[in-house]
């Protein structure tokens, strides 16, 4: 665990509840201003038949468990599916939007400085029309998140904590221009070295194969475009690296829908109830994203682990590590 002590500042668990608690409430006002999204309550269980489960890169298993009666039920992994649906439900007009608090469990996470099994975030969407399907589309409604961030962090100074510094200019690259800027470095090295130069950056066209045979990450075919879609990443001074902050982009429409369940080779999906209402068209065209709660207060309050500002599960390993680190998780 790479652990920069000097860019640290150390708080108590009472004093970390507050701010975060301060966070919190601050970041979901500046962004449903920003984006103008109304705030609704979601679901924590889906059923498999309704395709509005998020399977997120295709391998995750899925927590699932039946009812009296014999019903299985899942747990969310996120609501991308869900949100355009209750759009629709709600009859949200053109360019509003809603977000919600999303809670989940990803079993087969890998629990790390950043990585937790237990998943906190505030999923948004919005209405959009057949012309906002653009790049520069894209681009505004990244900035408008990354205002509301730097926003946020403006309040958190006012407030008494002043630890990190958002820059609120966001580079934007596509995915394919990174990798020929780094051709022999991984995905992930990538990244570290394009967020650590320009602190802000918004990839473009994560899922798409790029010139080397590989995406530059894998993503689901049935919510995404992935050309009009990225990652939000943000330079973290603590951890020294790049932490994705949110994964967002402007949904499938029906076309693109065919086409990346063709290239995914999963076009089963498409006799799912979600699936069936967008090759109808019955569904808007919607832009929408997750934004990561805990990741985002471990950026602005300069955490060392994601576990200084979430409950969660961690094995003896990480116990032990963060006690010799002298790093308090909650």
């Amino acid at each position: 665990m790479k652990f920069i002590k000097d860019k640290y500042t150390e708080l108590s668990v009472l004093d970390k509840q507050k701010y975060i608690k301060l966070i919190k409430d601050k970041f979901e006002r500046k962004l449903a201003h920003e984006l103008d999204l109304t705030r609704v309550s979601a679901p924590l269980l889906v059923t498999k038949e309704s395709g509005l489960q998020d399977d997120l890169s295709g391998v995750e298993r899925k927590v699932s468990f039946d009812i009296l009666g014999g019903k299985e039920l899942e747990i969310v992994q996120s609501l991308a599916k869900w949100k355009r649906v209750a759009l629709n439900k709600y009859s949200f007009p053109i360019h509003k939007g809603l977000y919600t608090d999303m809670t989940a469990i990803r079993r087969d996470e890998k629990m790390d400085e950043i990585h937790s099994i237990y998943v906190d975030q505030w999923d948004w969407e919005k209405v959009i029309v057949r012309n906002d399907r653009t790049i520069d589309y894209l681009k505004r409604t990244v900035k408008k998140i990354v205002k509301a961030i730097a926003d946020t962090n403006r309040i958190l100074k006012i407030k008494g904590f002043d630890s990190v510094d958002i820059y609120k200019d966001v580079y934007f690259i596509t995915s394919q221009e990174l990798l020929d800027m780094y051709p022999d470095a991984t995905d992930k090295e990538r990244e570290y070295l394009i967020t650590k130069k320009y602190k802000t950056v918004f990839i473009i066209g994560i899922g798409e194969q790029l010139s080397n045979g590989k995406p530059h990450d894998t993503r689901a075919p049935d919510y995404d475009d992935w050309s009009f879609n990225g990652d939000l990443l943000i330079y973290h001074e603590v951890l020294d690296m790049a932490l994705e902050i949110s994964s967002m982009g402007i949904r499938v429409d029906k076309d693109t829908l065919i086409k990346q369940l063709e290239k995914a080779g999963c076009e089963e999906r498409l006799q799912y109830a979600y699936h069936q209402s967008i090759i109808k068209e019955e569904l808007p065209l919607t832009i929408g994203g997750g934004i990561g709660q805990s990741r985002l207060c471990m950026l602005l309050l300069g955490r060392a682990h994601i576990g200084e500002v979430q409950a969660s599960y961690w094995d003896k390993e990480i116990l032990m590590q963060c006690e010799k680190l002298k790093i308090e998780l909650l």
